[in-house]
């Protein structure tokens, strides 16, 4: 299993706030560093001093960290076109020297859309579909030729399928909970399939349908990555825990029961509950990004006792 952090900067938090967490990160030796991709603060916070343009600040990551794998979880497709969707993954990846991954989804922040101007349609789950067939698409087109698509949402003529990631093949994220559609379009199309937030035994639940899907198109299963999204709130001692937990703007009851809460030993005993229903990659979602300390003691007490040597 490896580890990555996992941050929600619409909620407040400038660029240097996230370099200041990604580079901890990468000194503490965490597999990645990966963002939400919103305009607008979730439940009732100001998000001050305003939000980050997701791809605006991997790119200035990418040329600011040496190590780190970095993307999106997840990107929503009703944010940007498919196009230049394209473009901008692809020369963040060459920016970083190839470690960029895409988390991409349908979208469902009405508010955000609302507040900024942009339009947010209905049948999202179809658009998606084809946004990944076009990103795919435009990067797998051979040099020297070009890709057009006619689909219902989106139509590209003669586009010559540029710039290329620098990654032969540029990882792309799937996930949901939705028992038929999502599991389908992950086989179809994903390198990695996440799930959010939800105990082990769902967890392994929905990769089971994942697995079915992809038998169901011919591909052999064990070409995705199966990975979880989980918010973490660790402490040393009990006031330690409750502490975090209310800058977090969290209950504690809340976070015990929904993700990894609790001492060192505490936490990594649950980790090891979502490793054995099938996790193969922890996304730790740390609400609270000034707090570094957090994240260097997760790396420490809890990462270092389930990642030999």
């Amino acid at each position: 299993m490896d580890f990555r952090v996992f941050v929600e900067p619409q909620q407040g938090a400038t660029y240097r706030d996230q370099l200041e967490c990604a580079r901890a990160a990468e000194e503490l030796r965490y597999d990645g560093f990966f963002r939400s991709d919103h305009y607008l603060a979730v439940g009732g916070v100001p998000g001050l001093p305003g939000p980050t343009d997701s791809w605006v600040t991997l790119a200035g990551l990418a040329v600011e960290t040496r190590s780190l794998r970095l993307g999106t979880l997840v990107s929503s497709a009703t944010l940007r076109p498919p196009g230049q969707l394209a473009i901008q993954v692809a020369q963040v990846d060459d920016m970083s020297d190839g470690r960029v991954e895409l988390g991409l989804g349908a979208g469902w922040f009405a508010q955000e859309h609302a507040a900024y101007g942009i339009p947010f349609p209905r049948q999202r789950f179809d658009r998606l579909d084809e946004q990944l067939q076009i990103v795919r698409g435009i990067w797998e087109t051979p040099e020297g030729r070009t890709f057009d698509f006619e689909g219902r949402h989106y139509a590209l003529s003669n586009c010559p399928g540029l710039p290329k990631p620098r990654q032969h093949r540029l990882p792309v994220i799937v996930g949901g909970r939705g028992p038929v559609r999502t599991p389908s379009l992950a086989a179809r199309h994903a390198d990695e399939f996440n799930i959010g937030f939800v105990r082990p035994e769902v967890a392994a639940e929905q990769f089971a349908r994942v697995r079915g899907a992809c038998l169901d198109q011919g591909r052999d299963p064990s070409t995705l990555t199966y990975s979880a999204a989980l918010v973490v709130c660790c402490g040393t001692s009990d006031r330690e825990v409750s502490a975090r937990a209310q800058r977090m703007e969290r209950g504690l009851a809340e976070l015990r029961a929904t993700g990894l809460t609790g001492s060192p030993d505490e936490v990594a005993e649950k980790i090891d509950r979502y490793r054995e229903a099938g996790v193969e990659r922890l996304y730790l979602q740390f609400l609270d990004i000034k707090d570094i300390d957090h994240v260097e003691l997760v790396a420490l007490r809890v990462v270092s006792q389930l990642v030999p040597g």
